[in-house]
């Protein structure tokens, strides 16, 4: 279930980075609707031109879910909040659809609504909302991708846990962090925003963190490719609640350790001014509580020259910086 959630909120980032390209052609659009004709999904070639104008016109990538023509022949013509269930923002080539787990949730164009993965990697077939889609797509010029489905997705579709069907407990828990993201929105940090507000890192309701967060533009300046985004958003969070005078107090050299694997934070001053892996922190204390700071930044922490990450320091904190490393308690 982390895998499958780390890649959900990957999807939710990239369908805001995808956002700042420019709109699909309309050539595209039309040349895409004429395929589908040709290939025999009719309906959905006649309902894409339809929308392009009104549903579509901002769009930037979209991949399409097409339902086959006997599923407009049973349904009738579906309406807007179901057909943008069947549009996602982002382009989702076969490659990265099949290499999704199980319980992966996809943005659609319908505001606050996802479609889920029911396959696996190993599964010969993808398939969402129990759904398979077809072998390969029916367009794909990389931006805007369109897979056949038989049937429309079900708006009211579930994945149910296995723990809670079989022992009756539900794993769903209010988000610790609304309070915070809110915060973060409030002063430019919306990306940071958006992973408390998914709770990324699955945290109980004891665990304390400091999260380390660099404004919107550089995070999405940072975020090239699906590969970085655990690591980029992880290596910015320490586990345990260090304020700024905790900061302040902290010898040069001393190595905080994060959830990033073998990732530190490393603290040093330069003429006065405290800089954690040579960036300075730009506002301290942005946010409190009594399980979270969060102090923001105008630059990503990486690997300074002549820092050497320490491999195991994000869960145990045991390394050859141990007299530097702080343990796992609020300071």
């Amino acid at each position: 279930m982390a895998s499958s959630l780390l890649i959900s909120i990957f999807l939710l980032l990239s369908q805001f980075i995808f956002s700042l390209s420019s709109p699909l052609p309309t050539e595209t659009i039309l040349d895409a609707a004429e395929i589908l004709s040709d290939t025999g999904y009719v309906s959905m070639s006649l309902t894409l031109e339809l929308v392009s104008d009104t549903l579509l016109p901002n769009s930037h990538s979209l991949t399409v879910f097409a339902p086959a023509n006997p599923a407009f022949i049973h349904s009738g013509q579906p309406s807007l909040p179901l057909l943008q269930f069947h549009f996602s923002l982002l382009p989702l080539p076969l490659e990265t659809l099949k290499s999704l787990p199980y319980g992966t949730e996809i943005p659609t164009m319908y505001v606050g609504r996802s479609l889920t993965v029911t396959s696996s990697p190993s599964d010969d077939r993808v398939s969402l909302n129990n759904v398979e889609i077809t072998e390969s797509p029916i367009f794909d010029d990389g931006l805007l991708i369109i897979y056949g489905i038989y049937e429309f997705f079900d708006l009211d579709f579930e994945v149910r846990n296995p723990l809670e069907s079989n022992l009756g407990c539900g794993l769903s828990t209010p988000n610790p962090f609304s309070e915070a993201s809110g915060v973060l929105r409030s002063v430019g940090y919306s990306v940071m925003a958006q992973f408390l507000d998914l709770q990324m890192l699955e945290t109980k309701k004891s665990t304390m963190m400091t999260v380390f967060a660099p404004t919107d533009q550089v995070m999405l300046n940072s975020l090239s490719n699906y590969s970085k985004y655990s690591s980029m958003f992880l290596r910015h969070v320490v586990p345990c609640r260090l304020l700024w005078t905790d900061l302040v107090k902290f010898n040069d050299g001393t190595a905080l350790p994060t959830y990033s694997d073998g990732f530190t934070i490393n603290i040093t001053r330069s003429g006065g001014i405290l800089m954690l892996n040579r960036v300075p922190v730009y506002f301290p204390n942005m946010y409190l509580s009594d399980l979270l700071v969060v102090h923001g930044l105008r630059q990503t922490l990486a690997v300074s020259e002549g820092m050497q990450e320490t491999a195991g320091a994000s869960d145990e904190f045991g390394s050859s910086n141990e007299g530097n490393v702080p343990v796992n308690y609020e300071f």
